[in-house]
């Protein structure tokens, strides 16, 4: 995967970034607001039109969203005002309700180089449209398989969110709010992400290696019992892992048919699969207790400290001991006095927003 390059945050760029959001029918609110509510935040505690958002359908016309909600559009796709990125907002049915014109459209803007994203599974629409060929890709686990199966040149992830070259895509629910945290760090800095994360009382940031939680049944189907019964067993037993010859007395196959079924359908071997499971299981007890780090290597399965340290830096790239002090350090949010003038036009959403924000205490509190 190829990041947006991290160097130095935009600190000069005059014009706001313009992102419109197409909205799919049946998406899903709860992932548009967590994609749009940073970008609120990011211009009140700047105190500055950082970014201003649309929202896009293909007529113009009204759109439902997943909860029953009846949204109102600011523009018909093809008469959106300018706009630098274009985010795709899925949700349910998203194979039947991504079109012909979604697909053109969306070509079109890539050959306008436009950064391109997704929500929940909106990157469906930009597979579809052929434009993540090639790419490491985020999507809703529900939508993980099918995806995979129907477009075999997109690098498919269960990460929350994935950035890859002038590409975002994410996952459902709340993990918009992260992706957008991360863009708007890279934009304007990690002070700016920080306080927006402390005004939405979110107490961690999660980054590009924080995986959902996806049940292995939308990953293999039901075609897979064995497999299911072996990774069950595992994932009941963390602290004390079960050797792999007994796994495969456990559920009835051989040892060599254990390593066929992890190599065909998971990827890798059982034993690396059984690491996995226990490194993950060790990182979240890094972050969400104040266990030791010796505890959690023994409730994990590590014989010794140093072989869990090793093993964690492997796989999540830094020391157990950096993981907790990075999820523990508060950032400080500078104040700046607000600006006793300011050029504020009432007549967009996103300004509107940001002139009712004026009476808000936190208003152009980080400077940038």
């Amino acid at each position: 995967m190829t990041s947006y390059t991290s160097g130095n945050p935009t600190q000069n760029r005059t014009a706001p970034q313009s992102i419109g959001f197409l909205l799919l029918d049946n998406f899903t609110l709860i992932s548009l607001a967590s994609a749009v509510e940073p970008l609120r935040m990011a211009n009140q505690l700047s105190g500055r039109e950082l970014y201003r958002w649309h929202t896009l359908t293909v007529d113009g016309g009204q759109v439902w969203a997943s909860d029953g909600l009846q949204i109102t559009p600011d523009a018909a796709m093809h008469s959106a005002p300018p706009i630098d990125t274009v985010i795709v907002c899925g949700g349910v049915g998203i194979q039947r309700t991504v079109t012909r014109e979604h697909v053109t459209w969306l070509q079109a803007q890539a050959r306008q180089s436009r950064r391109l994203g997704a929500v929940c599974t909106g990157s469906w629409a930009l597979a579809c449209a052929g434009l993540l060929d090639g790419f490491d890709c985020s999507v809703h686990w529900e939508c993980l398989a099918a995806m995979q199966e129907a477009y075999p040149r997109v690098n498919m992830s269960t990460r929350l969110f994935t950035l890859d070259r002038n590409r975002f895509t994410s996952s459902g629910g709340t993990a918009p709010l992260d992706m957008m945290l991360h863009l708007i760090s890279r934009d304007h800095g990690r002070e700016l992400s920080a306080a927006i994360s402390e005004m939405f009382v979110y107490e961690r940031i999660r980054n590009e290696q924080d995986h959902q939680r996806v049940p292995l049944k939308h990953m293999l189907g039901t075609n897979q019992p064995k497999l299911q019964e072996i990774v069950a067993l595992m994932e009941a037993n963390l602290e004390e892992p079960i050797d792999l010859d007994e796994l495969a007395v456990y559920v009835a196959v051989s040892r060599r048919q254990l390593e066929r079924l992890f190599q065909k359908y998971l990827h890798c071997s059982p034993s690396r699969y059984y690491l996995k499971l226990r490194l993950i299981r060790a990182r979240q007890l890094l972050k969400q207790t104040p266990m030791s780090i010796i505890e959690v290597a023994s409730v994990c399965g590590f014989v010794s400290t140093p072989h869990f340290s090793k093993c964690y830096r492997e796989y999540f790239g830094i020391p157990p001991r950096d993981e907790r002090v990075g999820s523990n350090t508060t950032q400080q949010v500078a104040m700046m006095p607000i600006p006793q003038a300011i050029t504020l036009s009432p007549h967009s959403g996103p300004m509107a927003a940001l002139s009712q924000a004026r009476n808000e205490s936190t208003f152009a509190s980080v400077r940038l």
